[in-house]
């Protein structure tokens, strides 16, 4: 097969940053429990991954390519295998916020690239779209097995335990790994560079896409998908322990739940793309969320959780919630795929960088909302408030299938 290593080395690289970025449930778990952290000031730490990866995404997206696509996703690797190595030896709230930090600016660099890079060694719209799905679904695997592992390293009789930053040395060693693995790879980078440009060329094209009504109405939709899924995928643990009573361990396995059932959905939606329209899938999965929230918010309220309960003994309610991963799995690579899919391979960087930095502000935002309602109201309050940019969703991919209609009929 074409490309295997390089296409290896992309899927070990997102599985680790998969498994780096959203610990950050598990963490702001933790750091509640840990240093009696309150859950509004426990949420800005999803602000702290996700502004410095829209920062470091918009600054840097529209010229990797002149630097170099495998230098920069090098780079990336480096600095979070440095900061999880020191992190078992600062046990404190603060250095969590230096920590994501980090991760953030290292993911931008990495997801820069790897979008920038899959136009590189695809050669049409679908088998792009295909590599796009598997790495989602590569990503949500990642997600999946990081908290599964996490949940080992939690004392649930003893909160303020400290074993649970001993993931960190697991998770250093996987970053090494990758940067190893991706080091003696090749990859030919020639087709996404224009020779005789300057940075403030390729900075003023980012900006130019960026106001461009087919990519106002994309990254909308992006913001708001990102801003569900991670105002849910964050506060899963919290919302587990917290509302439905369950011990932290099972709680944060419920994240791993989610992103299990995330990572089939997305397999899944790559054959069922084969067979329908994006639209009429994108819209039946809003809708069927939508009708979950309703149906098992309700159901939280009124459970009552036995102290002995485990997976093989928990309500309904407990594997309903889970369950809404299956079908907000296929709007985020399918929305990217159809982006990136239409512009020339030199622009895939800068609609890349776009991506990052509206996935960001939009996963900060839902965090910090959720995180707030969360803390004034309640768990179910908070989750109710999805509804609003579920609803919002539904109708901006329509305005955007209508305005893709129009411009595909003018070519």
């Amino acid at each position: 097969m074409k490309n295997i290593g390089i296409k290896l080395s992309l899927f070990l690289n997102y599985f680790v940053f998969a498994f780096l970025l959203n610990s950050v449930g598990a963490v702001i778990l933790q750091v509640q429990r840990a240093y009696s952290i309150e859950k509004d000031v426990a949420s800005i730490l999803e602000g702290f991954k996700d502004i410095p990866i829209a920062i470091a995404a918009f600054v840097l997206a529209s010229f990797l390519p002149r630097i170099g696509l495998k230098k920069a996703m090098l780079s990336g690797l480096l600095i979070v295998a440095l900061f999880c190595f020191l992190t078992p030896f600062s046990n404190d709230f603060w250095f969590f916020k230096i920590l994501f930090a980090a991760i953030g600016v290292s993911f931008a660099l990495i997801k820069v690239s790897i979008f920038a890079t899959i136009g590189l060694i695809t050669k049409n719209e679908k088998e792009h779209g295909s590599f796009m799905g598997i790495l989602e679904a590569v990503f949500m695997g990642g997600i999946l097995l990081g908290n599964i592992l996490f949940s080992f390293f939690i004392d649930d009789a003893n909160p303020k335990s400290d074993y649970w930053l001993n993931i960190y040395w697991l998770m250093g060693t996987l970053s090494l790994l990758a940067f190893f693995v991706l080091l003696f790879t090749t990859l030919n980078e020639s087709e996404a560079k224009i020779e005789a440009r300057s940075l403030k060329e390729d900075f003023k094209e980012m900006v130019v896409i960026a106001f461009k009504p087919l990519v106002l109405i994309f990254v909308a939709s992006i913001f708001l998908y990102v801003l569900v899924e991670q105002s849910f995928s964050t506060w899963f643990p919290t919302f587990y322990e917290g509302i439905l009573k369950t011990p932290a361990s099972m709680a944060i396995q419920a994240g791993a739940i989610l992103a299990g059932v995330t990572m089939i959905g997305r397999f899944m939606a790559g054959i069922i793309l084969t067979r329908i329209k994006w639209i009429y899938l994108l819209s039946t999965c809003l809708i069927i969320v939508a009708i979950i929230v309703l149906i098992a918010l309700p159901l939280a309220n009124s459970v009552t959780i036995d102290p002995t309960i485990s997976w093989f003994n928990a309500p309904l309610v407990v594997y309903l919630m889970p369950l809404m991963g299956l079908f907000l799995a296929p709007i985020y690579p399918t929305l990217n795929s159809t982006i990136l899919s239409s512009l020339p391979k030199h622009m895939h960087s800068s609609m890349a960088g776009l991506i990052v930095v509206f996935s960001a502000l939009g996963g900060t935002t839902g965090s910090i909302i959720t995180g707030n309602i969360f803390e004034i109201y309640n768990g179910t309050t908070a989750f109710y408030f999805s509804l609003l940019p579920i609803t919002a969703i539904f109708i901006i991919i329509w305005i955007l299938h209508t305005v893709l209609l129009k411009n595909s009929t003018k070519k």
